[in-house]
């Protein structure tokens, strides 16, 4: 259930589109608002399972990995469908999976950051002379990494976020990696800080774009078991598990940092980003089994 349009993207009217129609369609499936962004626009959550275990998935923490968001729409309209219709998905009994958990989908976390990386600045926009000195002048904001203020939002959790201010010694907004003037300034972080630190979730999955690699780690507060739960999400989808080193106040970062609990940033896809929308129904084979493992991996574990 994703509206592909004209131009080959999706953006947040899709979104909204899509999520009203999966209620519909599924009234076990809710939507949440859980913030607003700097704009205003709303947030929105899926809420879809009525375990006691609690799953978290995200996509377009950064604008120009847009591709995110409708790969993690595909993956709850198909989980949905399974669920309603009592089938099995990537060979688990979604069912099953509604009844052990809970899952909880921010699909679009940077909406006005992915309308900038769409649409570009229109004179109309609140921001509009701002956002043409930080993009230097170039009317096309296809590489747009960050919020409406120029802040990139996977910069601004508090995980070592002097540590990451240093190493990107990027000080004034722009297209990507200005952290901002301190950790959770963004609406848009501070949404979904409070939303996890509410929900306190089990597990974490946020899709960025590209690499086809998975990031397990953070500077060992990760659970022991991380890297075999990593394996295990390599094993299904053929991304490399990798343990990355100077790299700090990312969501993932500071959900293990907070919680010690298994935590994945996925780089889905290859190429250069954005990546094109064409590609979805490749990277979505991928990230499908993915996304299953990932709502399976408690069964071997308790937290």
């Amino acid at each position: 259930m994703v509206n592909e349009i004209g131009g080959g993207k999706y953006g947040y009217q899709e979104l909204l589109t899509d999520c009203r129609e999966l209620t519909q369609a599924y009234p076990f499936v809710t939507v949440h608002t859980i913030g607003h962004s700097v704009l205003g626009k709303p947030i929105v959550a899926l809420r879809c399972g009525t375990g006691t275990r609690s799953i978290h998935m995200n996509g377009s923490f950064h604008a120009n990995e847009w591709i995110t968001s409708a790969l993690l729409m595909r993956f709850v309209g198909d989980y949905a469908a399974s669920c309603a219709e009592d089938r099995s998905i990537c060979d688990e009994l979604a069912s099953r999976l509604h009844e052990e958990t809970t899952l909880w989908a921010v699909p679009m976390v940077n909406p006005d950051g992915v309308e900038l990386a769409q649409q570009g600045a229109l004179p109309a926009h609140p921001f509009y002379s701002q956002l043409m000195e930080w993009n230097e002048g170039r009317e096309s904001f296809a590489d747009w990494k960050a919020n409406a203020r120029g802040v990139d939002l996977n910069d601004q959790f508090p995980a070592h976020w002097e540590e990451e201010c240093q190493r990107r010694e990027v000080q004034a907004p722009g297209p990507r990696d200005y952290p901002g003037p301190y950790p959770l300034s963004e609406p848009e972080a501070m949404a979904m800080a409070n939303l996890t630190t509410a929900q306190r979730f089990d597990l974490t999955v946020a899709l960025h774009t590209q690499g086809e690699e998975i990031y397990w780690n953070y500077r060992g507060y990760e659970p022991k078991e991380s890297e075999q739960l990593a394996e295990r999400l390599g094993l299904v989808s053929g991304y490399k598990p990798v343990k990355l080193t100077g790299s700090d106040a990312g969501y993932k970062d500071w959900f293990i940092q907070r919680f010690r609990r298994p935590g994945f940033t996925i780089e889905a896809g290859r190429g250069e980003n954005p990546l094109p929308f064409q590609q979805l129904p490749a990277i979505y084979e991928s990230v499908k089994p993915l996304l299953v493992e990932a709502l399976s991996l408690h069964r071997e574990r308790e937290l």
